[in-house]
């Protein structure tokens, strides 16, 4: 079975964080972040906060949509259940204190259930600490070429479904 839909865009985890929320409802939970320390992804049902292990190399942050709901992936580093309430319709992707990476509109508003999972996370944390310890006298221009280079693309993937619809 393949999604009903499905986007990505790719954020830098400023401050280590990326966020994921409805455009009308975003709200801070200072709970939800602490909590995405140790859960890598939290949230309140609204806001889901995804943390990362390095803050510059930018992120993929896939979103699909299922017409049912799907057993959680495998060959990940991890997965965690989510919910996601979306009444615009209008999901975003920011980045903490740097601004949105992308925005997207949804099929249908409404509240979402499913799994958050990743991978390349751990890899890509290594390859940014070798790349601090050998960077002694690098210039700016030498890491921004150093994150483009990187080997792996650490990956942080939603697959939802829609559990209560939402009138516009």
């Amino acid at each position: 079975m393949k999604p009903v839909f499905e986007w990505s865009t790719l954020a830098r985890p400023d401050r280590c964080v990326v966020e994921l929320y409805d455009s009308d409802a975003y709200t801070d939970d200072d709970a939800a972040l602490a909590a995405s320390e140790s859960q890598t992804v939290a949230g309140n049902g609204s806001h889901i906060y995804i943390r990362s292990l390095q803050p510059d190399i930018r992120v993929a942050v896939v979103l699909r949509l299922w017409s049912a709901p799907q057993p959680s992936p495998v060959d990940v580093e991890a997965t965690r259940p989510v919910a996601l309430a979306s009444p615009t319709g209008e999901l975003v992707v920011n980045q903490f204190t740097l601004g949105p990476a992308g925005t997207v509109q949804l099929p249908r508003p409404g509240i979402y259930e499913g799994h958050a999972s990743w991978t390349d996370r751990r890899a890509t944390a290594d390859y940014y600490e070798r790349i601090l310890e050998d960077a002694e006298g690098w210039e700016g221009e030498q890491f921004s070429q150093a994150w483009q280079d990187c080997p792996t693309r650490e990956t942080y993937a939603f697959d939802l479904w829609l559990t209560e619809e939402v009138p516009r």
